[in-house]
């Protein structure tokens, strides 16, 4: 019976979004104890108590990039519209464009960026989160990036990945910035 309501969640869910939900169906199909666990997962990906939204998900579409080009991105992005993020503020984050990011935007996107890759600049940048949303703060966008990076390989390590795609801002095409190692 509980296996029954979480497939109909899952498919209301991936009915919302247009996202495939394929790879959660197999989980459930292959170990309902894994995907009942899995979903305290995703309840932690929404995790957020002291970041200002547009910062939350500057972390949640840097960790999202990190590992996927396509369908997690995209889903990430309608989550923020729905939130109401602006779309210039998605398509600044996407494009890795700075100069046209908010204060909190830029501090959220700094501060995953340095933690994706593990630069030496993460410590400056974690601190700027901390002073402005103290370390709740830093908590809140740790979660969002590291979660935002377990979803595409969840879905890569299954053989669910698909091939990449162009996103959307809203009706708009936006070409997403892929920096060369």
């Amino acid at each position: 019976m509980r296996s029954f309501f979480a497939r109909r969640s899952v498919n209301a869910f991936g009915e919302h979004y247009g996202y495939d939900v394929a790879f959660m169906h197999h989980i459930l199909k292959l170990s309902p104890d894994a995907f009942f666990k899995f979903t305290a997962l995703t309840k932690l990906a929404q995790h957020r108590k002291a970041a200002p939204k547009e910062a939350f998900y500057a972390a949640k579409l840097v960790g999202a990039l990190t590992e996927d080009c396509g369908p997690c991105v995209q889903l990430v992005i309608d989550m923020a519209q729905e939130a109401g993020v602006p779309p210039g503020c998605v398509e600044a984050i996407l494009q890795r464009n700075l100069s046209a990011m908010g204060v909190d935007t830029l501090i959220g996107y700094r501060f995953a960026d340095a933690l994706a890759r593990r630069s030496p600049e993460q410590g400056d940048a974690r601190e700027a989160v901390r002073q402005q949303w103290g370390e709740m703060g830093v908590l809140d966008l740790t979660f969002a990036v590291q979660i935002g990076r377990v979803f595409p390989m969840l879905k890569e390590g299954l053989g669910f990945a698909a091939s990449c795609q162009r996103v959307r801002v809203g009706d708009q095409s936006v070409e997403v910035f892929k920096e060369v190692a």
